[in-house]
C-alpha cells in the first residue's frame, strides 16, 4: 500500500526531528536507518509479496532460530539479550519477525474445518505461538512478548476458528496469572506496582513514568522549541529518544507537535481499516489470507501505538514497546516497512 508511504515519511522526519533536539548523532544515525527502511520496503515490493507468503513456514523457523541464537549469543544489555550485533547496527529479530510472523499465520488459520480438525489446528498455532512468546519472554522482553500475544488473539478472532477455544485460553491464562506474576522479573512487578502507585517510589521504580509525565506537561500549547526541551535534553527524562521519544517531543513541540503526530498515525489507521473492509466481504481463499495479514499487522501497529503513547502520557505500566516511525533504532524502523511492504 504505497499510500501510506506519505504518513509513515512524516512521522519519520518528526521523529528525525524530535532526536536532533535531543542529540545531533542520534538524528544522523535514524536518517540513515530511514533511508534503509525505505530501501527494505522498495527490495520487498520488488522481490514480490507472493515469494515472501509461499516460504512463510520457511521465514518462520528462520527468525526461531534466530531468536535462540539472540538469547545465548545476543548482546547483553542493562539485563537483556535482544539484539545480534552486526557491526553496523543490533539487529532485533523480535522486531523483524512480527510481519512475517503474521504472514505465516494468516495462511496457517485459513483451512477448511470440513477437512482438518479445529481442534488440532487451534493446538498446532497454539504451538507456533508459544515457541517464539516464550524465547522472547525469556529475553526478558515482557512488552514484545505481549505484543505476540495480542496479534496471536486477534488472528484467531478474526479467523473462522470456533471462537470457544480462545475463551478457554484466556481462561486458563488467567487462573495462571499468580504463576505468571511469579516468572516475571523483579524490574517488572516493580513497574507494575508503581503504575498502581507511582507515589510509592518516586526517585525510583516511577521515576521514568512521573518525569514523563512532567515533560509533556512543560510542552505546554506550543512547545519549548527544538533543542530547548530541558527535562529531555538535559537526561532528566530517562530512555528519551526510545521508549519516552513521544515526551520528549511534546516537550519540544507542545500540544500541536503531539496532536499531528496523532492524527498522521490516524491517516495510517484508517487507509489499513479501508482496505481491511475491501477483503473482509470476499469469501474466497486467498482473500481470506489477505485479510488475515491486514488484520493483524492492523492489531500490531494499533497495540504499539496506543500502549507507547498511553505509557508516555501515564496510563499504562512503562513498558519496552517502540512508538513506529518515532522511537529510535534501526530494526523497529526498517521491519515496520517491511510489514507494509508485505500487505496486500
Amino acid at each position: 500500500m504505497t499510500q501510506l508511504l506519505l504518513p509513515s515519511f512524516f512521522l519519520s522526519l518528526i521523529g528525525i526531528f524530535n532526536l536532533f533536539g535531543i542529540k545531533e548523532s542520534l538524528a544522523i544515525t535514524q536518517s540513515f536507518y530511514l533511508i534503509a527502511g525505505f530501501l527494505a520496503f522498495f527490495i520487498v515490493k520488488k522481490i514480490g509479496r507472493n515469494f515472501f507468503a509461499d516460504n512463510s513456514q520457511l521465514f518462520y523457523w528462520v527468525f526461531i532460530l534466530i531468536l535462540f541464537l539472540t538469547f545465548f549469543f545476543g548482546l547483553e544489555a542493562r539485563g537483556s539479550r535482544r539484539w545480534i550485533s552486526l557491526y553496523l547496527f543490533n539487529f532485533q529479530g523480535s522486531e523483524f519477525f512480527k510481519a512475517f510472523f503474521i504472514l505465516f499465520f494468516a495462511f496457517l488459520l485459513v483451512k477448511d474445518f470440513r477437512l482438518e480438525n479445529s481442534v488440532k489446528l487451534f493446538l498446532r498455532s497454539l504451538f507456533y505461538f508459544l515457541v517464539p512468546a516464550m524465547l522472547i519472554f525469556k529475553q526478558p522482553d515482557l512488552g514484545n512478548a505481549a505484543v505476540y500475544f495480542i496479534i496471536f488473539l486477534m488472528l484467531v478472532l478474526f479467523s473462522e476458528m470456533p471462537k470457544k477455544y480462545i475463551f478457554y485460553f484466556c481462561l486458563i491464562l488467567f487462573i495462571c496469572l499468580p504463576l505468571g506474576w511469579k516468572f516475571m522479573k523483579n524490574y517488572q512487578k516493580e513497574r507494575i506496582i508503581s503504575f498502581f502507585n507511582p507515589y510509592l517510589d518516586q526517585q525510583g521504580t516511577a521515576y521514568n513514568m512521573t518525569q514523563s509525565i512532567i515533560t509533556v506537561g512543560s510542552g505546554k500549547f506550543i512547545g519549548k522549541g527544538l533543542g530547548l526541551g530541558t527535562q529531555s535534553r538535559f537526561y532528566f527524562l530517562p530512555e528519551n529518544h526510545t521508549d519516552f521519544a513521544y515526551s520528549s517531543l511534546v516537550e519540544q513541540f507542545g500540544f500541536i507537535g503531539g496532536i499531528t503526530v496523532i492524527i498522521l498515525y490516524l491517516i495510517i489507521i484508517f487507509l489499513l481499516v479501508r482496505r481491511l473492509i475491501k477483503f473482509y466481504f470476499k469469501r474466497d481463499t486467498d482473500s481470506k489470507k489477505k485479510f488475515l495479514y491486514l488484520a493483524g499487522f492492523l492489531t500490531y501497529f494499533i497495540f504499539q501505538t496506543v500502549i507507547n503513547l498511553s505509557m508516555n502520557l501515564g496510563l499504562f505500566p512503562v513498558t519496552g514497546i517502540a512508538l513506529p516511525f518515532i522511537s529510535y533504532g534501526g530494526s523497529s524502523l526498517v521491519a515496520t516497512m517491511i510489514g507494509i511492504a508485505l500487505l496486500p
